[in-house]
């Protein structure tokens, strides 16, 4: 099952947010605040940010963080899925595909584009996106580092 973050997922967000940073799955860590502001961001009711909890039969197994944005490459709305992260027993047994099952019969007919992320030594991720109908899209990202303050 897949539903919207509550108040009480603030912790395991977090805990499984820090596990994400530390895996092969991201090229490098991120600072616990930000996971802490990203949750706040949601659950003020963001237009932009939108996250998700997976859960299986004894409770939270993984989450999903979703942003949208506006591509004039597409003509409208796209979804960015920007982490999807199931704990490491959980792996192998659906979770990931209920997930992406989950956010396209949900956000179909809104968004002209799906997109996501993979590192390229997440060679399991990239598996199945790909059996999931997802194609490399051949940019190199480029970013510039702004201070909130």
């Amino acid at each position: 099952m897949i539903r919207i973050f509550e108040e009480g997922d603030r912790a395991t967000f977090i805990d499984m947010a820090m596990k994400f940073y530390r895996s092969k799955a991201v090229m490098h860590e991120v600072p616990e605040a930000y996971f802490a502001y990203t949750f706040d961001t949601i659950l003020a009711g963001s237009p932009y940010a939108r996250g998700l909890m997976i859960l299986g039969p004894e409770g939270p197994v993984g989450y999903g963080l979703l942003s949208i944005t506006y591509s004039n490459e597409v003509g409208g709305l796209v979804l960015w899925i920007e982490e999807v992260y199931v704990l490491h027993d959980y792996r192998g047994k659906g979770y990931g595909k209920e997930f992406f099952q989950y956010v396209e019969r949900e956000y179909a007919g809104i968004f002209r584009r799906f997109r996501l992320e993979v590192a390229p030594s997440n060679t399991r991720a990239k598996r199945l996106y790909e059996q999931l109908g997802y194609q490399t899209l051949e940019y190199a990202q480029m970013v510039k580092e702004l201070d909130p303050e």
